[in-house]
């Protein structure tokens, strides 16, 4: 017999705690930045309010568009500074701050239709950050779609500390929006197809 829903049956399947060591990041166009990812995060979220005015107290109305805010990625420099360099070469094709000839080689890649290149050779390229359960096994994906840098912090290199503190570089991301994806064994589900509760491990 099916208990009714209540206090008693409302326990999820996982109690086990998120940790904010069990990730990966990987986008197609940064290889040698995704070895070196230090922190990524999940960006927050808003949606737009309208406020109903009525002669008492007004009333708030959901609004019809997400905002996303920016996607930051810190990662620590390579010796040659392969990754840096990476970022820094995408940045100035976008940017082109010399010459519109900068631009020819990222934007003569791109699809004509989507402007979205698939093998990520275009302007823009999708992220995923891959979230690992307690197991360390991939749970979830969240994928952001047709990333692009929009700054990139600077390097400080200093002979005053007393220990080697290697350097890390922080990018901030724009994109169009980000999609949440549930890993399982019988296959990958959309999360907005399958809530958290209801979901089998």
């Amino acid at each position: 017999m099916a208990l009714p829903k209540g206090a008693i049956n409302t326990q999820p399947d996982n109690v086990n705690f998120l940790s904010p060591l069990g990730y990966r990041f990987s986008i197609r166009k940064l290889p040698h930045v995704n070895y070196f990812v230090q922190t990524a995060n999940i960006p927050n979220v808003q949606l737009g309010v309208a406020e109903l005015p009525t002669p008492f107290v007004a009333h708030p109305i959901a609004g019809d568009h997400l905002v996303y805010s920016e996607f930051e990625l810190n990662f620590k420099v390579d010796e040659d500074m392969q990754n840096y360099v990476e970022l820094y070469n995408w940045m100035t094709e976008l940017g082109f701050p010399e010459a519109f000839s900068q631009a020819k080689h990222i934007y003569d890649k791109q699809d004509k239709l989507t402007a979205v290149d698939s093998m990520g050779e275009g302007p823009y390229s999708d992220g995923t950050l891959t979230i690992l359960n307690s197991a360390m096994r991939p749970s979830l994906s969240v994928t952001f779609e047709q990333c692009f840098p929009i700054a990139l912090s600077d390097i400080t290199f200093s002979t005053t500390g007393g220990s080697v503190d290697y350097l890390e570089c922080t990018c901030s991301f724009r994109y169009s929006l980000f999609k949440i994806t549930r890993i399982s064994s019988g296959g990958n589900t959309d999360t907005a197809e399958a809530p958290v509760l209801n979901s089998t491990r």
